[in-house]
């Protein structure tokens, strides 16, 4: 949910660009926008697509919009087919600089550690889920029920079984889940590098909540080579084939997700990095978990304290 709402804050924050700077062409790019942005959250949960092609695909069909309304703009829109051999021409003429490429490197190194660690979770997910449902075998049943019921045919009914007694028995029982163990503490470890390698430069929010800032370089630096970037497209497209309709205004609802710009402030203690933070700090209470649950289960519940007498699997003892 953290994921979708950064997602949904920062298509806000690009369609928000258009509509306060470049309102005339605010509706057909945020169309663009929403295309986009909807990419970056079918990579981020796992379909498979090419960071570099939507990427792409956003610039290229960004040109044609924004050759209309600012390198070349007139009192009519350009033609479709026009329109389509300016976003075919787009990596050819460069109007928008390196600012694609940039984005590229950017949106590369910064949604596929998110993916990852994402497909990550609903690993561990998967794996608690499994393990949450044990069929214990006949020589298990046989061991706990000697060692939690034989003492009551002796009318010993209040004594428990004494620590190593204990420890033995629900070992044997739980030796599938110590098998599970070190690839549990190594999966958490994996997770925490994961984390580490999400911070930085290369974050998601710091990419993703920055991405208006860059788009906004790019038209900056189309309209200040717009001459030159109108000859180049006449030499590739010829001169500009226009139609009789005029490009609606700006329909961008800038009121929409208040809520996630409270949430995603950047002093704000609910940014991901922190809940992310947050997150990984309480997985490691339990790095030790599949190891220590025969401990943990004797040592909470099922094992008589030190000192005090206890069930050895045959009678009362003072020490096993």
């Amino acid at each position: 949910e953290t994921f979708e709402t950064l997602i949904r804050l920062a298509e806000n924050y690009t369609s928000t660009l258009f509509c306060n700077a470049y309102r005339n062409m605010a509706a057909e790019a945020t169309t663009r926008v929403q295309e986009f942005f909807t990419d970056i959250g079918l990579f981020i949960f796992g379909t498979d697509v090419s960071t570099e092609e939507f990427v792409n695909r956003f610039f290229d069909t960004l040109f044609p919009v924004v050759y209309n309304h600012v390198i070349n703009p007139g009192l009519t829109d350009i033609s479709l087919e026009y329109a389509e051999c300016l976003r075919m021409a787009r990596r050819d003429i460069r109007p928008f600089g390196n600012i694609p490429k940039k984005a590229i490197g950017q949106m590369g190194r910064s949604l596929l550690p998110s993916r990852t660690f994402l497909q990550a979770l609903n690993l561990g997910i998967e794996v608690i889920n499994t393990t949450d449902h044990l069929h214990f075998s006949k020589d298990c049943s046989r061991a706990l029920l000697r060692m939690q019921y034989c003492p009551h045919c002796q009318g010993l009914t209040l004594s428990k079984p004494c620590m190593g007694y204990c420890l033995n028995v629900i070992r044997g029982c739980l030796a599938n889940m110590a098998e599970v163990d070190l690839h549990w503490q190594g999966y958490i470890q994996s997770l925490e590098e994961l984390s580490s390698a999400m911070s930085g430069t290369y974050d998601i929010e710091h990419v993703l909540l920055n991405f208006h800032s860059l788009v906004n370089d790019a038209l900056i630096q189309a309209h200040i080579n717009g001459p030159e970037l109108s000859e180049q497209a006449n030499k590739i497209c010829g001169p500009p084939v226009r139609k009789p309709a005029q490009s609606p205004g700006c329909f961008f609802d800038q009121n929409k997700d208040n809520q996630g710009f409270k949430m995603f402030s950047r002093d704000s203690e609910e940014t991901l990095a922190n809940r992310r933070k947050e997150f990984i700090s309480h997985l490691r209470l339990y790095r030790a978990f599949y190891g220590g649950l025969a401990d943990q289960l004797c040592g909470n519940e099922l094992a008589a304290a030190d000192g005090l007498p206890c069930w050895n699997g045959e009678d009362v003892v003072r020490r096993y």
